[in-house]
């Protein structure tokens, strides 16, 4: 299945996306999305540019993946015939190390429908998984300036997937997107303050000036893995995004999270001899090794069998461990529903996540409807 990349923009200011507006997916989205107090997450975008690149280490929350370009009539780089040849690897390896994942399609101003399309049939089976969006620039783009063509793009791209919105990134011209395009679809805008080289900000200059939902404010970032890149923000929570990338999918606000218990009182656990935590949202092994005083890090351990490899509902153990012996010799299945994990499936039954089999043939990658097989 073919993904393809975009390249980057001959202005180095717009290399990658378009701005999106928060206030066009869903009352629930755009409320949450207000400028109040949330959980932004930190993260990039890719392209043909950064093939080969190591996402799995890459320190990010989310990564945005270039992958069409106009209807396959370019050549660059990993990119062949229009399409990003390393995109699959670039989502798998988002999806194993727990990382948010969006595509984007760079418009060349063809047909709109042809090129929606194009994006569609070569991405359909990530849609509704990660979030989708158009990256509207001037290079390469005879219809630069024509919003009815970003309109008729965007619809097309509603009526093939059954109502997924894309999320619009551009940046020059972010003040002047039409009003009825901010109220549909969320803004993706690209606005630097300079140049020089930044990691992460939590507060990038003139974030959130045009209600974006989404923010990429540099494109000299520098990661662990990776430098120039670029360096977004996206202003909300994951199940924020995960409601962007599916509005029926029936994501919801997380509970606030427990704390950790205080380090005098920590929950016992007859099978490791040590401690058992269940993981909450944004809580991470480091935090529980502060607020329990369990030290070191290479002491506690996660299903994933990877210390920084770890979700929400995750036991985490400190001390140990031990895995019961399987229920059954002749194994169990299940099709996955909106929800579930093949961990919670896994040890509910007397298996390690390792006895299990889902289609893909990655453990860590399955979607709803997926039958996992554990024996």
């Amino acid at each position: 299945m073919g993904i393809l990349d975009k390249n980057k923009s001959k202005h180095g200011l717009l290399h990658r996306r378009v701005g999106m507006t928060l206030t066009a997916l869903v009352a629930a989205v755009s409320m949450a999305f207000a400028p109040a107090a949330m959980a932004d997450m930190q993260g990039i975008d890719v392209s043909n540019w950064q093939c080969g690149i190591d996402i799995a280490n890459t320190q990010a929350d989310f990564v945005v993946v270039g992958t069409t370009w106009g209807t396959g009539q370019v050549y660059n780089n990993c990119l062949v015939s229009g399409v990003n040849t390393d995109a699959n690897r670039m989502i798998a390896q988002a999806q194993e190390s727990g990382k948010k994942f969006g595509l984007y399609h760079y418009a060349m101003g063809g047909n709109p429908e042809a090129e929606a399309q194009f994006f569609y049939r070569n991405t359909s089976n990530y849609w509704r998984h990660g979030i989708v969006a158009l990256d509207w620039e001037m290079d390469d783009n005879p219809a630069w300036g024509n919003w009815d063509w970003v309109r008729r793009f965007m619809n097309e791209c509603e009526r093939l997937s059954g109502g997924v919105r894309p999320l619009l990134y551009t940046g020059p011209v972010a003040g002047t997107i039409p009003q009825d395009i901010r109220d549909r679809y969320g803004l993706w805008i690209a606005q630097y303050a300079n140049m020089s080289p930044t990691g992460y900000q939590a507060n990038p200059w003139m974030i959130g000036a045009y209600g974006e939902a989404m923010r990429q404010y540099s494109g000299t970032g520098v990661v662990n893995t990776w430098s120039p890149i670029d360096l977004n923000i996206f202003r909300g929570d994951a199940w924020q995004w995960d409601l962007y990338a599916n509005p029926a999918g029936g994501s919801t606000p997380p509970a606030t999270p427990a704390a950790p218990a205080q380090p005098n009182t920590p929950p016992a656990d007859t099978n490791t001899g040590g401690i058992s935590h269940v993981m909450q949202w944004s809580e991470t092994i480091w935090g529980l090794a502060v607020a329990y005083n369990a030290w070191p890090l290479s002491a506690w351990h996660t299903p994933s069998g990877d210390i920084n490899r770890y979700y929400v509902g995750d036991v985490v153990t400190y001390g140990g461990g031990s895995t019961a012996a399987p229920a059954s010799s002749t194994g169990v299945s299940k099709v996955l529903q909106w929800g579930d994990t093949v961990w919670e499936f896994a040890t509910s039954h007397g298996y390690s996540v390792s006895q299990c089999s889902v289609p893909s043939g990655n453990i860590n990658v399955y979607y709803v409807g997926d039958t996992v097989t554990c024996r």
